[in-house]
């Protein structure tokens, strides 16, 4: 399943899906305006957010944390990188960039039950894309119980 804001990428990925020949195993991309009431009916054993945490506004960041815990299952896992520390907010394609704190990030999961850990920078994990700021990003893990399992 594919989650987003703008249509736009949603029908970037069809393409993709249609150009890999991958429309067999029936993914599902689901436009999302409002992460209050998502609801896809189903749990996951793993959730993926690529550079999105710190492009959401606190109110939308929160209500991301909800539907993540919603749709995780008992030992599931949401990886999510993240700009850590106190920097400048900016701007991307219409965007913010609000960097925050680990702390932040761990509180506002306690917030919607899951606890969260620190997996390693993305440089750390093997993720080498010439630009040091993208590079030292920390991917975080969330769960819903203290014993996350990076299977």
């Amino acid at each position: 399943s594919g989650i987003d804001v703008r249509e736009s990428v949603l029908a970037e990925a069809r393409q993709e899906l249609l150009r890999e020949r991958l429309l067999a195993k029936r993914p599902e991309l689901v436009l999302a305006t409002d992460m209050t009431e998502l609801d896809l009916k189903r749990r996951f054993d793993v959730l993926w957010a690529f550079s999105v945490l710190f492009h959401l506004a606190d109110p939308i960041l929160d209500a991301c944390f909800a539907m993540a815990a919603r749709h995780l299952e008992p030992k599931g896992v949401f990886f999510a990188n993240v700009i850590a520390g106190e920097g400048a907010p900016g701007e991307w394609q219409g965007f913010p960039v609000a960097p925050r704190t680990l702390g932040t990030y761990c509180a506002l999961a306690l917030r919607h039950g899951l606890q969260a850990r620190v997996v390693g920078t993305l440089a750390e994990l093997g993720h080498h894309s010439g630009d040091s700021s993208q590079d030292a990003q920390c991917m975080m893990a969330f769960s819903h119980g203290p014993d996350i399992s990076l299977r």
